[in-house]
């Protein structure tokens, strides 16, 4: 978040503000919110020796998704507004491409617009890949073995394009975009346990050992990040509750369990164009 902000602050900001802004934008088909734990960084995911810590210090990710390719040129024609936006609550902001999409491997989450704190125990696993396709191929062959493992709930894999500092993104005014070696070459898996136990288990089982064996020859530095909330607000083409009137009414709604709220009349005078 933006330096000398205070945390809670630029978080609200992001989840009730700056989301219902991105939600509006026209060509957006999918658009989630985590937030990460700052404090919470130990016993996370297993690194090999040879492997460096991943240092960067990471607030949450963002992932908007496509239906086409026609519609990302006409979300990235609308989204000057919402990128001029991003000086408000972030010092650093930085995009990475994924041309074919990400990878499910599995998903047993039963809330598909899921919005407010994670129950399940879910962490980002930020891996910078060595250079060459072997280690793309090993950071997805090794994915979809251990994704058919019992304990894990969720697997979803982003092989991003390498990251290029002379070519910064997002093309945020007064917002840092320079990466640093040990993220130009990063592939993110976002795997969830049903608890913080079960993935303890999961690690010294022998399938992730023989994983963690050949770690360092493909992977050359690793971070991985606690996941405190998932906030949904586009989903196939259309804006939730949260996208249209923010994650805490949206929470608030739920809990109070305000149908009126929810009605396609009451609905259409917080999007009228």
């Amino acid at each position: 978040m933006r330096d000398g902000l205070p945390r809670d602050m630029a978080y609200h900001y992001w989840r009730d503000v700056h989301s219902t802004l991105c939600s509006r934008l026209p060509g957006l088909g999918f658009y989630v919110q985590q937030h990460f734990d700052r404090d919470r960084t130990a016993h996370l995911w297993p690194a090999a020796d040879g492997v460096r810590p991943m240092t960067a210090m990471l607030d949450g990710a963002a992932e908007l998704g496509f239906a086409s390719v026609e519609d990302q040129a006409v979300f990235g024609e609308a989204s000057k507004v919402l990128y001029a936006d991003e000086r408000n609550l972030f010092s650093e902001a930085v995009a990475y491409f994924l041309p074919t999409g990400s990878i499910t491997f599995v998903d047993r989450e039963e809330d598909g617009i899921r919005n407010g704190p994670d129950r399940y125990h879910r962490v980002h696993v930020f891996m910078n890949r060595r250079p060459g396709p072997d280690a793309t191929q090993w950071v997805q062959d090794t994915s979809a073995d251990l994704a058919a493992h019992a304990a894990v709930q969720k697997w979803k894999l982003h092989l991003g394009m390498p990251y290029d500092n002379a070519n910064p993104a997002p093309p945020s005014p007064d917002v840092n975009h320079f990466v640093e070696d040990d993220r130009l070459n990063v592939a993110v898996a976002e795997v969830a346990f049903e608890n913080a136990r079960t993935a303890r288990e999961f690690f010294a089982g022998s399938a992730f050992q023989m994983v963690l064996a050949r770690q360092a020859d493909h992977i050359d530095a690793l971070g991985a990040r606690l996941v405190t909330g998932f906030y949904t607000f586009v989903r196939d083409g259309k804006p939730t509750t949260a996208g249209i009137r923010g994650s805490r009414p949206a929470q608030l709604i739920d809990g109070i369990g305000a149908i009126n709220q929810v009605t396609p009349e009451i609905a259409a005078r917080f999007v009228r164009q």
